[in-house]
């Protein structure tokens, strides 16, 4: 398998798990809370709040999807890697406020970790490719005097 077509696997992984998120904290809040990995559930009307997550994740996993279907890598890795800071984020409300450890590192922290590794490898191949490019052009012509 070549790198790209890995690359490509990984930011598909990333776009269907997102929507996965998406889906479960917008139509079951309350079933996808426990995993979450914070101590308490929100006191009161708490519930709508897991449903600006949801919709959080849905607009990532559209960002990142529509990049990936349209074939425009550079911009692609870019989101991916921007996209590895909202699980980072989890990761440190779950910490703040004194939720599992396990999770916050096990769950957020890895996802942060994975999510941005694919964004640096697909910057990193459509990086090197315009300069390979380069190197393979021919030289101009030499123009007549």
């Amino acid at each position: 398998m070549s790198r790209k077509n890995l690359n490509t696997v990984l930011a598909t992984a990333v776009v269907l798990f997102t929507f996965y998120l998406a889906i479960s904290f917008i139509a079951a809040p309350a079933t996808s809370a426990p995993g979450f990995g914070l101590p308490h559930w929100p006191a009161g009307d708490g519930g709508g709040f897991l449903i600006v997550k949801g919709s959080r994740e849905l607009a990532m996993g559209l960002g990142t999807g529509i990049l990936l279907v349209t074939g425009q890598r550079h911009a692609l890795g870019w989101v991916v890697l921007m996209t590895a800071v909202a699980p980072f984020g989890d990761m440190i409300n779950v910490l703040a406020h004194h939720g599992s450890t396990a999770t916050a590192f096990g769950v957020h922290g890895l996802t942060s970790a994975l999510i941005a590794v694919t964004g640096l490898l697909i910057v990193r191949e459509t990086t090197k490719a315009p300069k390979a490019q380069k190197a393979a052009a021919p030289a101009p012509a030499a123009q007549p005097a």
